[in-house]
């Protein structure tokens, strides 16, 4: 399945790069209604909305009977369904979060029967929200990448953008420590940066926040850097405005590429020196 979202490198793409082409809003809306009209029509969202039947009639799902009312409580909004007529005036916004809440209610049926009385349709059953949410996030894997700047929908439901090339292993690896507190901050820090809507001044925290880690770690750090190795880590982020502000500190900068640039280098710097140190505990330990 994931394939079939995901095609070969036809000649265009291999002549001009996969990036070449970048998808805009108005692509964006088009996807994701035929993605809705797939996934409804296919059964994925009977579990949750329910389904049409010439005989009972409207069998709702566990939302309830009133999509609407349940969507306006859930997302606060009363202007995003139906889908089907809303999603021309929809924003980036808007977008993000209909597939968001889409991915939530998602399940794959495994058994259907046909009615034939006045040629009523399917009937769907036996549903796997697990299965479900992995054929939508397939689904959007490949657009919501060459949307814009670069998307992905998480695991955990989530519009996040993309790592650089080559980070995209760091930043879902595990840790290597029991250390809740640096689990916990990392964890936190790295969803701020990469939350859709983030602001600068956001990403400045998440920057602070795997500074604090460091910090946290650097007793330990100074057993696996060198000298000036760990003392330039704490260097950077102070003499550029990220930590401890005064005024010598250098403001006059392009923040938005600086920020990604640090962020991801504390990041795999984390990681390093906890692989480094884990190792160095189990060769004690032997």
């Amino acid at each position: 399945m994931a394939d079939f979202y995901r095609p070969r490198a036809y000649y265009s793409t291999r002549k001009n790069g996969e990036h070449a082409v970048s998808l805009d809003l108005d692509d964006l809306r088009e996807i994701l209604l035929s993605a809705y009209s797939y996934f409804e029509t296919s059964g994925y969202l009977v579990d949750a909305f329910g389904y049409n039947c010439v005989d009972s009639g409207y069998e709702p799902g566990y939302v309830g009977s009133d999509i609407g009312i349940f969507i306006r409580l859930t997302l606060f909004r009363k202007d995003l369904w139906p889908l089907i007529e809303n999603y021309r005036f929809y924003t980036e916004d808007d977008c993000f979060t209909m597939i968001e809440f889409i991915y939530d209610h998602v399940s794959k049926p495994h058994e259907k029967n046909y009615h034939d009385w006045d040629h009523c349709g399917y009937h769907f059953s036996k549903f796997n929200k697990q299965d479900g949410r992995e054929e939508f996030r397939a689904r959007f894997a490949l657009p919501l990448e060459r949307y814009g700047h670069g998307w992905e929908l998480t695991e955990a439901g989530e519009i996040m953008s993309l790592p650089p090339t080559g980070m995209n292993t760091l930043v879902t690896a595990t840790l290597p420590t029991k250390d809740e507190t640096v689990q916990t901050r990392v964890a936190n820090a790295t969803a701020r940066f990469r939350r859709h809507g983030t602001t600068l001044e956001e990403r400045e925290v998440a920057v602070r926040d795997l500074a604090a880690v460091l910090e946290w770690l650097r007793p330990q750090i100074k057993e696996v850097l060198l000298r000036e190795d760990e003392s330039e880590l704490f260097n950077i982020a102070n003499n550029f405005g990220i930590r401890h502000l005064n005024n010598k500190q250098k403001m006059n900068y392009d923040k938005a590429v600086w920020l990604s640039w640090i962020f991801y280098h504390y990041l795999n710097t984390i990681n390093a020196a906890l692989h480094i140190i884990k190792r160095q505990e189990d060769r004690a330990n032997k």
